[in-house]
């Protein structure tokens, strides 16, 4: 199969890609791992920015300081401009193509203030934003000569000369590893929260794998170590209780009913002042009591029934225990201005790619945003990039890829590796987490080493063909190794504080380091130094 744009996730980048690409008079395939409605857009709730004004007074250069301040010194304004001006055009593609936004009374697109923001400008669907549009985007590439290709997970980029030529993939259908062919590739496979297994707001899918596969290919990384906590996580599930709670007039409560934090600040300040009272003991709840019964029904339904369904609490009548957990990925593969990767047609788009937007703490609100209006730009782009002519030698990655998954079926699973990803999990949430501190990164750092030789022990009980899902989270596990340490050598790279990256021993910013982490795999070894940000 050879196609002039293969687009690996089917979230709302890479579907926003998908329609861009297919007007350019390209033959399009979007390769999925399961099914675009699975995607973790569907689980972004609260809203998607945008300038409009309809609500109060706002303005792009308003959006673009707002974005800038949240980013800590990490985020190009060049890049941070494009965004942002693009923002208003965005939105109302989304209404024009069927996304059923909430409305005001005038019947103009309904807004609402998020953390870290000046001005009211989170565009919204009440509280199923991502899911309203990850199905209207999804409506419109079955009906536009999209095509699809369901359950197949990535395996490894085909690269030859420093220029993309496709992609390998695991057919978890039937077992067999397939070679997709194509003149450009745009990753939108997502970030790697899920390294904090049982800790995340994310799905356990999440584990960087298009980010690792890019890694072992020759591309450059950046601010690895960025991961931002939501603040509100339902206890003991992490399930989302969505921004939009706070913004509607949520208060955050200590066991003893005291206020502790402004709940609108960026998300990194109200994660650690959080964290705060939890060292100390205390409970910590989220009370939208005092909104009501019909105004939570109205505009944030959904927060009451997951609070209903996941903690068997009504938000209606009782208080909410929340407690932060891991949510967004603010590295990535680091792309130019046309979103394209240090390796030749390889486009990266939304949470697997770093487009110096979001710098060391995302705004709330501006990621539904990039997914869109940055994925339309790659989709573009990508269908107008000439490769060179030199065909493609993919023959040893493929042997090499073949032979690879036949040892998993082989090797004796002396090993199981589900307990401890679930420990890691625990142990990344607990030392490489809010707080950070040099010790506890390097022990955990000696940790994945250990497991990482532990490996060839780690094989696979289910032996069979069809649908063999063991496999597949075998492999996830091992991407998610890789991802961990890069994460981790930049962590400990980084000596200073600063947005969501907090250590202990370095408390406050440092100029020097006002600079991207870069991570680049070197005959097998992850090697991290520093870089300016660009303009």
């Amino acid at each position: 199969m050879k196609y002039d744009v293969l687009i690996i996730g089917g979230g709302g980048a890479g579907l926003s890609a998908a329609l861009e690409a297919v007007k350019e008079n390209a033959k399009v395939l979007v390769v999925t791992e399961n099914y675009p409605t699975r995607s973790q857009t569907s689980m972004a709730q609260g809203g998607i920015n945008a300038a409009l004004g309809n609500i109060s007074d706002d303005s792009v250069e308003m959006h673009i300081e707002d974005t800038l301040k949240s980013a800590a010194g990490l985020a190009s304004k060049e890049m941070v401009t494009l965004l942002c001006e693009a923002a208003p055009e965005t939105v109302y593609w989304l209404d024009q193509i069927g996304v059923p936004f909430s409305r005001t009374e005038n019947r103009k697109i309904a807004q609402r203030k998020l953390g870290g923001t000046s001005g009211i400008r989170a565009c919204y669907s009440q509280d199923y934003t991502g899911l309203k549009i990850l199905h209207t985007l999804y409506d419109q590439t079955l009906g536009n000569n999209v095509d699809m290709l369901h359950e197949h997970f990535l395996l490894e980029l085909i690269v030859n000369q420093n220029e993309i030529g496709g992609a390998l993939f695991y057919d978890i259908r039937n077992g067999e590893v397939i070679e997709i062919e194509a003149k450009s590739v745009i990753l939108a496979s997502g970030g790697y929260s899920a390294l904090y297994h049982g800790f995340t707001t994310n799905t356990y899918q999440s584990t960087g794998d298009g980010i690792a596969a890019a890694l072992r290919a020759g591309v450059t990384l950046t601010n690895m170590e960025f991961i931002q906590f939501h603040p509100t996580g339902l206890k003991g599930s992490g399930v989302l209780i969505s921004e939009s709670a706070r913004g509607a007039g949520g208060k955050l409560l200590n066991s003893k009913g005291e206020r502790f934090v402004d709940e609108l600040k960026p998300r990194d300040e109200v994660s650690r002042a959080i964290w705060e009272e939890m060292q100390k003991g205390e409970e910590v709840y989220l009370d939208i009591r005092h909104l009501g019964e019909d105004f939570i029904n109205e505009h944030i339904p959904q927060e009451r029934k997951l609070c209903l369904t996941y903690a068997n609490i009504d938000p209606v009548f009782e208080l909410i225990p929340i407690a932060p957990v891991a949510h967004y990925s603010m590295g990535g593969i680091s792309v130019n201005k046309d979103l394209m990767s240090s390796i030749n047609g390889l486009f990266a788009i939304g949470e697997c790619s770093n487009a110096k937007v979001h710098g060391a703490n995302r705004l709330g609100g501006n990621s539904l945003l990039e997914i869109i209006a940055f994925g339309r730009k790659a989709g573009k782009n990508a269908a107008n990039f000439t490769p060179s002519q030199q065909k493609t030698e993919n023959d040893t990655t493929l042997k090499n890829t073949k032979h690879y998954i036949q040892q998993l079926f082989e090797n004796e699973s002396k090993i199981s590796f589900y307990p401890i990803r679930q420990q890691l999990g625990k142990l990344f949430y607990e030392n490489a987490g809010i707080i950070k501190e040099e010790k506890d990164l390097l022990s955990l750092l000696k940790r994945v080493d250990e497991i990482q030789s532990q490996l060839p022990d780690m094989g696979i009980f289910d032996k069979g063909k069809t649908y063999n899902t063991n496999l597949v989270e075998r492999v996830k596990f091992e991407n998610s190794l890789l991802i961990a340490k890069t994460l981790l050598l930049s962590a400990l790279a980084r000596k200073e504080s600063r947005g969501a990256h907090f250590r202990k021993e370095y408390p406050a910013p440092n100029e020097a380091f006002q600079k991207e982490s870069v991570s680049i795999l070197d005959k097998g070894e992850i090697i991290t130094n520093f870089q300016e940000v660009s303009s």
